[in-house]
């Protein structure tokens, strides 16, 4: 542990207590210190959950206990005046999706850390699921020739859940990694159209359509009313197509308690039943899923702080996205396509 990054975490809601806290004390290369929370229910689930680390009242005070490192895991329009403050005292950061509100403060963030010397990402562990590592390495055989139309979902049946402010409405949470993934896939796009409904102050579905400059034609589809959720991925190429019908299991392991460090080799394994199939009419394929591996992510931030590797997202990423994201709102309101 003598050359580990000491990481430091801030918020322990769900997002902080499920979904980073295991992962960063599974890390090998990183000393987990303890979170910033003030609330006392917080601090006792902490106490519970990770014996022995700490709970601080501020990111100063994190960073006089040693940190090096933090990653912010709080509602989303706190994102950038706690990402502000803790690059002002030098800590590297990881920031949870959604980045920020608009494009013009992720900019902002952006220039901060850049003008200390910092380095920033954003958390996007969905570029780590079992079927995106798996629909990537089908793309880079030609397994289904060239992409012409990319499909991909977060819909679930939930009615009676509302929106949390916490994750900016469904747009802002679910379309971050729909949107990254998109991009990352079939390069940028150059036009978006998107519609948008809500049932409350925060909208619970959309579809956005994104146009790229390669010519795939990417539709997203996120909510929490969809009574027949479609499948997570539909990728039709020019000869054949690709179609994953549930979601990756690694937020259900960590739901479950669950986390690499208990599970090893085992963690991100999905059974044959989950596989995805390559269909060409009616003939369909199973394809072996790639092992899910969220547990890279924070590995690869912390050795990108001892400079032995690069940073799992970019800044850079991080604006484009964000652009995309304002511009869907943008055409939502219109009713028109937007040219980004």
């Amino acid at each position: 542990m003598s050359d580990s990054v000491k990481f430091g975490l801030v918020g322990y809601g769900s997002g902080g207590r499920i979904f980073h806290a295991p992962l960063i004390a599974a890390a090998a290369n990183i000393e987990f210190l303890g979170v910033v929370t003030t609330n006392e229910e917080r601090r006792k689930e902490l106490a519970a959950n990770l014996p022995g680390r700490a709970a601080f009242d501020s990111i100063g005070a994190l960073k006089a206990a040693g940190a090096e490192a933090v990653a912010i895991s709080t509602p989303v329009t706190t994102h950038a005046d706690l990402a502000l403050e803790a690059i002002e005292l030098g800590l590297h950061v990881v920031v949870d999706k959604p980045f920020t509100l608009t494009a013009d403060v992720a900019k902002e963030v952006v220039a901060a850390a850049k003008a200390k010397g910092v380095l920033l990402s954003v958390y996007q562990n969905r570029r780590y699921d079992s079927d995106f590592r798996t629909l990537r390495r089908l793309i880079d055989d030609g397994q289904f020739g060239t992409v012409r139309r990319f499909e991909s979902r977060f819909e679930r049946w939930s009615p009676e859940r509302k929106p949390g402010p916490a994750g900016g409405g469904t747009l802002l949470d679910f379309g971050s990694h729909l949107v990254d993934q998109a991009l990352l896939l079939n390069g940028p796009a150059v036009r978006a159209y998107a519609e948008v409904r809500g049932s409350g102050e925060l909208d619970d579905d959309f579809f956005l359509a994104l146009h790229h400059v390669n010519g795939v034609e990417s539709h997203l589809w996120g909510s929490w009313r969809q009574g027949a959720p479609g499948p997570r991925y539909r990728v039709a190429g020019t000869t054949g197509a690709f179609i994953v019908a549930g979601i990756d299991g690694q937020e259900a392991a960590l739901k479950a308690g669950r986390s690499p460090a208990e599970l090893g080799d085992e963690w991100g394994v999905e059974p044959e039943s989950a596989w995805g199939r390559i269909y060409r009419g009616d003939d369909g394929t199973s394809v072996r899923s790639e092992r899910g591996r969220w547990d890279l992510y924070y590995p690869a931030f912390a050795a990108a702080v001892r400079g032995e590797g690069a940073l799992p997202v970019e800044p850079s990423d991080v604006v484009r996205n964000m652009t995309v994201l304002d511009a869907a709102r943008e055409s939502a309101r219109s009713g028109q396509a937007v040219r980004l």
